[in-house]
């Protein structure tokens, strides 16, 4: 891939590429929607991502290039930038902006980037383009960041930049990950564990429902709001900074402040999944894919009925996993609306899998799926 790459940058600048990197996408196991309520989650890296060529200029220009999208945008180096639209480039410029405000000169630049990230599905190919920009400008231009600062860099390009009020999970998972291990990650004091995932004989099959969402577009931003209405409601009673401090129990003594069945039940997905992220780590650590799966299932469960972000598309892939006898748990994974879900396989029968799942989802939604079968793999590298 890097030959190739290299080749695609000569033909695009005309010129030898200088380097290569490579920044994982990532999925969630387990744990969604809490990441911005202070909650833990269970992100893991996975083989799919995003590469990125890069070399300098002498023209004080930085240019955004990709295969995957036909737009290219030119701005002039070290300014101060502000969102263009919807272009992809608004992310990796998002990141340079950040470094500018902190002080660092970024010299003209020309940058090439391919992902094979399905765009839109929930796999993060955003935080894989950011931390990828990010991780290449820090390591090539020895700007000093450790991997924490460029994960609250690239969250604040979502937040302040972007417009999307997410949380720091999917920066940090691509970041962060390890080969055949997941991140237990506390996303309140950013304190984390590494869990063995040993999946034994089965395997992460990742279903893209071919939905895309744009979340700054979705009703994200408004699950965010509904939470912190639950929270100011719990505090009058009780002093929260966020509502994943409240376990199941304590949130029973006071949920009869939250009036609103819809806020409630916003609440009651937030408190009660968190406590799943604790289940499914003990469940790992004791290498109960079982029970794992079954946390699996209550997960989407609550993210279709008391959360609602789920949908039709997703809910038919969950739907024909509980019913072949060869998956022992699914999910929707990211922030649903769309996108993508997770299943645990029985190895042997990824064909078979995938034909009637296809089948299923066909005669459900009218168009197939994309599937495929990824390793848990590493954060970002130089190539």
């Amino acid at each position: 891939m890097k030959i190739k790459l290299e080749e695609k940058f000569a033909e695009q600048y005309h010129k030898n590429a200088d380097a290569v990197y490579f920044t994982p996408g990532r999925v969630n196991l387990i744990g969604e929607h809490i990441d911005y309520n202070g909650g833990l989650v269970m992100p893991c890296a996975i083989t799919l991502g995003t590469w990125l060529v890069i070399a300098p200029n002498s023209e004080n220009k930085l240019r955004f290039k990709s295969l995957n999208f036909e737009a290219q945008t030119e701005v002039e180096s070290n300014q101060i930038y502000t969102k263009n639209g919807s272009l992809w480039a608004n992310y990796p410029i998002g990141v340079i902006n950040e470094f500018i405000n902190d002080g660092k000169e970024i010299p003209g630049m020309d940058f090439l980037y391919f992902g094979n990230i399905p765009i839109g599905s929930g796999l993060s190919s955003s935080a894989s383009i950011e931390i990828a920009t990010a991780f290449a400008l820090n390591d090539y231009l020895n700007l000093g960041y450790d991997n924490l600062e460029l994960v609250k860099i690239a969250k604040r390009v979502e937040n302040d930049f972007i417009g999307l009020n997410s949380g720091i999970m999917d920066q940090f998972a691509v970041a962060f990950g390890e080969k055949d291990k997941a991140i237990v990650l506390d996303c309140e004091t950013l304190k984390y564990k590494m869990v063995d995932v040993d999946l034994g004989n089965y395997v992460l099959a990742i279903i893209n429902t071919k939905k895309p969402r744009e979340l700054a577009d979705s009703k994200y931003n408004e699950r965010v709001e509904e939470c912190k209405t639950a929270l100011n409601l719990l505090n009058e009673e009780i002093k929260l900074n966020n509502l994943c401090e409240l376990t199941a129990e304590k949130f029973a003594l006071h949920n009869h402040l939250i009036k609103d069945e819809t806020i409630l039940n916003r609440a009651t997905h937030v408190v009660k999944e968190n406590g799943r992220v604790h289940l499914a780590a003990k469940a790992l650590n004791a290498g109960q894919l079982e029970e794992f799966g079954r946390l699996m299932y209550a997960s989407h469960q609550s993210l279709k009925e008391l959360y609602e972000v789920s949908g039709k598309e997703l809910d038919a892939v969950v739907d024909f996993c509980s019913d072949y006898e060869h998956v022992i748990g699914a999910r929707m994974t990211g922030a649903g609306f769309g996108g993508c879900a997770i299943a645990l396989l029985e190895k042997g029968y990824e064909e078979d899998f995938a034909k009637h799942l296809t089948d299923y989802y066909v005669d459900k939604i009218g168009y197939p799926a994309e599937i495929y079968v990824s390793e848990i793999g590493n954060g970002p590298i130089k190539l």
